[in-house]
């Protein structure tokens, strides 16, 4: 497919394998790695002009969040200080709002949605994965980061690959097989009721993968993997494009499993047994489909 006129030529690859880690497809979606990208703060959906223009309009405006002040490592999400500032004025001051924004689905920019789809076909062909029967939903996000500003510990449901653009940063990526660093609990939670379960357990830094990342490198985020970011003195930009499997994949799972323990059992963790799992699945899949039908009934 032909790159948009408005975007700077693209490479045939826009994600490229490190020497260090050559093997993409073992560790893709199992373990975080480094890679190369051809995305840079010259390329025109990446200037700052054009960034403010996902603010104006209505579409993309919609899927910006913010906010600004001192974030810890281990502050929770809905922890966060009150805004005091507007969306407009934190782009506008980035360099010393102390903000974080996330423009999620700027895909709904065509520009914009092109890079998502380069990026997709690149993905798939380096896996070999056969993304498109697994995956519910993909989507593009970009960062802007004020100086220093920490992005404080999480878990995500997506399988990400995060691009640094503009300005440096570094990134701890834990292992989200380490049940001592994420509990089984702690995941059965976030996938029912609490995007914040995962908690910060400052005694297993140590495990962490550690990623610096500058302009033109990038990070693979498993989905789950706990992480946390510390940005260097600068503004930065970063690209997400990232997936989310469907829901029998792991979110059923996870939730039958939430729902068990709450009866006193001790599930088995997804991955044991495959029939077990499917009939997780397929039960939570029936009983959220009739509580739907009951709630519009």
């Amino acid at each position: 497919m032909s790159v948009a006129p408005v975007l700077s030529p693209l490479p045939s690859s826009a994600i490229i394998p490190t020497r260090d880690n050559p093997d993409f497809r073992k560790d893709f979606d199992n373990l975080p790695f480094e890679f190369r990208h051809r995305f840079t703060a010259d390329h025109s959906l990446f200037q700052m002009s054009r960034l403010r223009r996902l603010i104006d309009k209505p579409a993309t405006r919609a899927g910006v969040y913010f906010d600004a002040g001192d974030i810890r490592v281990d502050q929770r999400w809905d922890a966060v200080p009150s805004r005091q500032i507007s969306m407009e004025e934190a782009f506008d001051s980035i360099e010393s709002a102390g903000a974080w924004m996330i423009f999620r689905r700027v895909h709904l920019d065509p520009d914009y949605n092109e890079v998502l789809e380069e990026c997709m076909r690149e993905i798939k062909r380096l896996s070999g994965r056969r993304i498109d029967e697994e995956k519910k939903s993909q989507e593009a996000m970009i960062f802007i980061t004020s100086p220093n500003r920490v992005t404080s510990y999480h878990i995500d449901r997506e399988c990400n690959f995060l691009m640094q653009v503009r300005g440096t940063k570094t990134i701890n990526v834990f292992e989200r097989d380490d049940r001592e660093v994420t509990p089984e609990e702690e995941l059965e939670t976030f996938w029912s009721r609490d995007n914040n379960a995962g908690v910060y357990k400052p005694q297993y830094q140590p495990r962490a993968h550690v990623f610096c990342m500058e302009p033109g490198k990038g990070v693979h985020i498993p989905v789950n993997s706990p992480h946390w970011l510390q940005n260097g003195n600068n503004v930065s930009i970063s690209l997400s494009i990232s997936y989310q499997y469907k829901d029998s994949n792991r979110k059923y799972i996870y939730q039958a499993n939430y729902y068990l323990r709450k009866f006193g059992r001790h599930p088995t963790p997804p991955g044991k047994w495959h029939m077990l799992d499917l009939s997780k699945a397929l039960v939570m899949a029936a009983g959220l489909h009739a509580k739907k039908f009951l709630v519009r009934h």
